[in-house]
C-alpha cells in the first residue's frame, strides 16, 4: 500500500493535504488580489496576492481544518463556494457560528486536547467498490494557540493549533502533522510537544501581523524559528507570510534566523500552486 503523501500551497494559510486516501483543505481563504478581508473588530485588510485555485477547482474533500473564523482564514468566497456538507472542524466559537448562521451543518467544535476520527467508507462514496484505503482513519486534534498577548487575547478570536494523524485500515500511522494556526510563542507550545511527541511536519503561520497601534498576532521570523526549535519536527513549511498588507515579517526574515541557528536543513519552502511530499 502507498504512503505517498502532499500538501498543495493555495496561499495565505490554505493548503490541500493528501494522505491516507484522505484530502483536507485548510483554513480555506480564496479571496483575489485587491479584495479586502475583515479582521474583526472594523478592522480590514487588503490581498496583496493570488490564490492558487478557487474553491470551484477543488478536489472532494473529506474535511477542512478550520484554525480560527477570521477573513483572511475563512473569507466570503469560501463560504459561497465550499460544499455545506463537508465536515469543518474548528473551535468551539466558530463551530457555532458556521452552524447557526452560515449553514455549515457539520461543523465541529473541538475543545484544546479532544479529537475527532473520520474513518474512509468507500461503501458511503460510491464507486466501482473499496479501495485500498477503506477503514483508513483522519484524527484530528486540537492544541493550544494564542492570537494575541495577555490581557488582550478578547480581541481577537479564539485560536487552535492542530494535530492531523493519518493511519492506514491497518492502524499504522503514516504521517503526523502539526499545523500551529495563527498562534505566537507562548507557554502553551512546550506544552505541545511534550503531549504529541515528534510529528512529521509543522506548517507555520508566520507574516509578523501587526494591527494599527503595533500589536503583533501572528509569528515573525524570530518567533516561528523559536517554534520551530520546541515543537521540533522531521520537516517544516512556513505559510502566511505575503498574502496581506497586515504581514510585516516577510518569508527572508524567517528563513535568515532558521539559518542562523542552523534549523535550515529542515525547512521546505513552496510557492503558491507548488506541492512538496509530507
Amino acid at each position: 500500500m502507498s504512503a505517498d503523501s502532499s500538501l498543495f500551497f493555495v496561499g495565505t494559510a490554505t493548503t490541500l493535504l493528501r494522505c491516507g486516501g484522505f484530502t483536507v483543505l485548510t483554513d480555506p481563504n480564496f479571496l483575489h488580489r485587491g479584495q479586502r478581508a475583515y479582521l474583526g473588530k472594523g478592522l480590514w485588510s487588503t490581498r496583496l496576492t493570488e490564490p492558487a485555485l478557487s474553491p470551484a477547482e477543488l478536489p472532494a474533500l473529506d474535511a477542512v481544518v478550520l484554525s480560527h473564523l477570521h477573513g483572511d482564514h475563512w473569507d466570503r468566497v469560501a463560504r459561497r463556494g465550499l460544499d455545506k456538507s463537508v465536515p469543518v472542524i474548528t473551535t468551539p466559537e466558530a463551530a457555532r457560528t458556521l452552524q447557526s448562521r452560515q449553514r455549515f451543518r457539520r461543523a465541529l467544535g473541538l475543545a484544546v486536547w479532544e479529537s475527532h476520527t473520520i474513518v474512509r467508507r468507500d461503501a458511503e462514496r460510491g464507486g466501482a467498490g473499496p479501495s485500498e484505503w477503506d477503514g483508513a482513519t483522519l484524527r484530528v486534534t486540537a492544541l493550544p494557540g494564542r492570537h494575541s498577548p495577555r490581557p488582550l487575547t478578547r480581541l481577537l478570536p479564539p485560536v487552535m493549533g492542530s494535530l492531523l494523524e493519518f493511519a492506514d485500515p491497518s492502524g499504522e500511522v503514516l504521517r503526523r502533522i502539526y499545523l500551529s494556526g495563527d498562534t505566537l510563542p507562548f507557554e502553551g507550545i512546550p506544552l505541545i510537544r511534550e503531549h504529541i511527541g515528534e510529528v512529521d511536519r509543522a506548517v507555520l503561520h508566520l507574516g509578523g501581523t501587526t494591527l494599527p497601534g503595533g500589536l503583533v498576532v501572528t509569528m515573525d521570523g524570530r518567533m516561528g524559528a523559536d517554534v520551530l526549535e520546541t515543537i521540533a519536527p522531521r520537516r517544516a513549511t512556513p505559510v502566511h507570510f505575503d498574502d496581506y498588507g497586515v504581514f510585516r515579517s516577510p518569508l527572508s526574515d524567517f528563513l535568515a534566523e532558521v539559518e542562523r541557528r542552523g534549523w535550515d536543513d529542515r525547512v521546505d519552502v513552496v510557492d503558491r500552486g507548488g506541492t512538496i511530499p509530507l
